[in-house]
């Protein structure tokens, strides 16, 4: 089976050729890549760094979707004939995104079929993840959706080797991915850090131990006098 790192290598080999239309853009954190209602032109590879997807509703309530990182595509509803962006994206650190026009993408995707799988897997996957979200939301609780979201943030189960120390990011907008207020955010992060699942000293960013995983495994996460051994 082919690595998550050897596939992003081989995307970025398909996408970089001489003759491809393309621009390589920079952002400082915080810059907007794209807004809500701008053009869906290009779909977007990110090189380095990392970008939140974000959504606002008709009556002003704002969700984060997603913050992804190098390898990930974005900006795809385009090719599904979406005209106009659902949401915006914002970098999260100073990044480096790869930009191809709608149309030179879909020639691509038409002529170099090992790429279009790669494309479709992550498309799928990106699916799979939501549906996830979606019942996280639906019957999980505050805890176990936070624990799921650094995992997610940090690739575990995603890569041959998760990177652990996960993006630079706010309480405030771990509060809006997961669906709760940042003071509830907070709290379960000190508990996380007492009990040996993260590594934190002072801000954001922070380190995920894999022993994180059981408070999304377990019905219920381990009383705070059990003792845990981080790895």
């Amino acid at each position: 089976m082919t690595s998550g790192v050897s596939r992003a290598a081989n995307t970025r080999a398909f996408l970089e050729p001489a003759g491809t239309a393309k621009t390589i853009a920079r952002y400082a954190r915080g810059d907007a890549v794209f807004r809500q209602g701008d053009a869906g032109t290009h779909v977007l590879y990110i090189q380095t760094g990392g970008i939140r997807l974000s959504v606002v509703s008709k009556t002003g309530r704002k969700a984060v979707v997603a913050t992804l990182g190098p390898g990930a595509f974005f900006g795809e509803g385009c090719l599904a004939g979406q005209p106009f962006r659902i949401g915006s994206a914002t970098a999260t650190a100073p990044s480096t995104i790869l930009l191809v026009r709608k149309e030179k993408m879909q020639g691509l995707l038409h002529t170099r079929h090992a790429t279009s799988d790669t494309f479709i897997a992550h498309m799928l996957a990106r699916h799979i993840r939501i549906e996830e979200d979606l019942i996280d939301q639906l019957f999980d609780s505050i805890e176990k959706r936070l624990a799921r979201t650094l995992l997610l943030m940090a690739h575990y189960g995603q890569r041959d080797r998760p990177i652990r120390m996960v993006p630079r990011i706010s309480e405030d907008t771990l509060a809006g991915m997961v669906g709760t207020t940042r003071a509830r955010v907070h709290s379960f992060l000190k508990k996380f850090r007492k009990l040996g699942f993260i590594e934190c000293t002072g801000d954001l960013p922070l380190t995920v131990n894999g022993s994180l995983l059981t408070v999304v495994l377990h019905d219920q996460s381990p009383p705070s006098h059990t003792r845990v051994v981080p790895n």
